[in-house]
């Protein structure tokens, strides 16, 4: 009964929540004794606090109280959100910066690779329609169904062409130490028609290389042999032209 009443004032502080740890674990050590009467007397305070709460008037802020609440609730919210917002650690800043360079390398790099694949295709398909060609002239020149059209040259000092012409195969003409064109003009073979008053039929377009070699492929004449009385080749400016412009610097008739 005496241990009761000491602990009497103190459960009343304890249902309020007054009570500080030392005495607050002191009073808890005693209900966990078992000690009924205080046990009771607790339930009694819980209790008479519960109904405090109805017995308080209805009260409202002030506005300037209101007003200073809200500012405060502001202001924490900003502060939350800086906070937030500066939560990011600079490295991870420094990796997203590091994985925008790779990439945009890697995109550089893969333009880089397709315009070498590109490139090395073009220059592969201009090997191979080079080595046809060769193949095709070498077939001409050695054919012994081409027809031989020597095509002197009308002025002096320049070499003298030959041609040969097979039905099925085109046209090759050959020399060797052929000058250059002037400028960028080129040499351009012509076909001279049998039949009188036709006009001579433009053909292919070649300058000879460095060394002098002259070397013409026609796979596909504009005309047939037996259409044609004499192969011509004139000195026009670059892309040809669609009739003659000089006079012929060698000429080939086709018997």
């Amino acid at each position: 009964m005496a241990n009761a009443d000491q602990f009497r004032e103190l459960i009343e502080a304890y249902a309020l929540g007054a009570l500080d740890p030392e005495e607050r674990a002191s009073l808890e050590a005693h209900f966990a004794s078992g000690c009924a009467e205080c046990s009771k007397a607790l339930d009694e305070a819980r209790w008479v606090v519960s109904q405090l709460a109805y017995l308080a008037p209805d009260a409202k802020p002030s506005d300037m109280l209101r007003g200073r609440l809200l500012q405060t609730v502001r202001a924490e919210a900003h502060a939350a959100k800086s906070a937030k917002t500066s939560s990011i650690p600079f490295w991870m800043w420094g990796a997203v910066a590091a994985l925008l360079v790779f990439t945009v390398y890697q995109t550089w790099e893969t333009i880089q690779v397709k315009k070498i694949i590109e490139q090395t295709n073009a220059q592969a398909q201009a090997e191979v329609v080079k080595r046809h060609e060769l193949e095709r002239e070498a077939a001409i020149l050695t054919d012994p169904h081409s027809v031989k059209i020597p095509m002197p040259a009308g002025e002096k000092n320049m070499p003298e062409l030959k041609a040969m012409w097979h039905e099925k195969l085109g046209i090759v003409v050959a020399g060797q130490n052929v000058p250059m064109p002037s400028g960028n003009r080129t040499l351009q073979l012509w076909l001279i028609p049998r039949a009188p008053g036709g006009k001579p039929m433009p053909s292919m377009m070649v300058r000879p290389d460095a060394d002098g070699k002259f070397m013409l492929l026609v796979s596909n004449p504009p005309d047939s042999m037996d259409a044609t009385k004499a192969l011509a080749i004139t000195e026009e400016p670059a892309g040809g032209s669609s009739q003659p412009t000089t006079k012929p610097i060698w000429v080939g008739a086709i018997s």
